[in-house]
């Protein structure tokens, strides 16, 4: 169970970091409303139940096939893991805000089902994290799939809560710079932490 809360608490920044998703969920409910963009969020998590499948069974695949190339993973997967929370840190240098288009879809499922699943950064974080927190010594196809499945419950409840304050706090077509900085400083941290305690364990 510890491994399965140190994995949430490695995602859970990822979650928050604003990226093709999170734009396209709130675009919705700027655009229309939180019903909006709750199905927005269904059609996102199901994107990533197909990379969920894809990628739990690869890994699986690497492991037993070929250890070295699963050690490579990891540690590209904690470089990766700095690199993003170097762009974290430096967008909150940045003078630059975060905006989003006011315009809603006839079918938000359908739309965030492909937003997700063609979105590239979404792979790159699963195989970025997931190697990190299997046992190679259990079975690696489940431990592969619950991992991925707490991820994708994050994200529904993350972007959900998201779309439900977003909706009733205003619709305004641009979050508030400072706060947006404060996420992106925070999540940069915590990212920052995970790839360290990756790296000596």
């Amino acid at each position: 169970m510890s491994v399965f809360v140190l994995f949430a608490l490695t995602v859970i920044p990822l979650i928050f970091t604003p990226g093709p998703d999170m734009l396209f969920i709130l675009s919705q409910v700027m655009g229309k409303n939180a019903k909006a963009g709750i199905m927005a969020t269904i059609g996102v998590c199901c994107g990533y139940l197909i990379h969920s499948i894809l990628v739990a069974l690869g890994i699986a695949a690497i492991i037993v096939s070929f250890p070295i190339l699963f050690e490579t993973i990891k540690w590209l997967g904690i470089a990766y893991l700095l690199f993003l929370a170097f762009g974290l840190f430096k967008s909150v240098l940045s003078k630059k805000t975060l905006k989003i288009d006011n315009k809603s879809v006839s079918n938000p499922i359908k739309k965030g089902f492909f937003t997700a699943l063609l979105n590239p950064k979404g792979m790159l974080i699963y195989f970025a994290i997931l190697p990190q927190f299997i046992n190679k010594s259990e079975n690696t196809v489940i431990q592969g799939l619950v991992l991925s499945f707490i991820f994708i419950a994050l994200c529904f409840i993350v972007y959900s809560a998201l779309s439900i304050l977003c909706a009733k706090l205003s619709q305004r077509a641009q979050i508030n710079e400072r706060r947006q900085k404060w996420i992106d400083g925070s999540s940069g941290g915590l990212l920052a932490l995970a790839a360290s305690w990756l790296i000596i364990n």
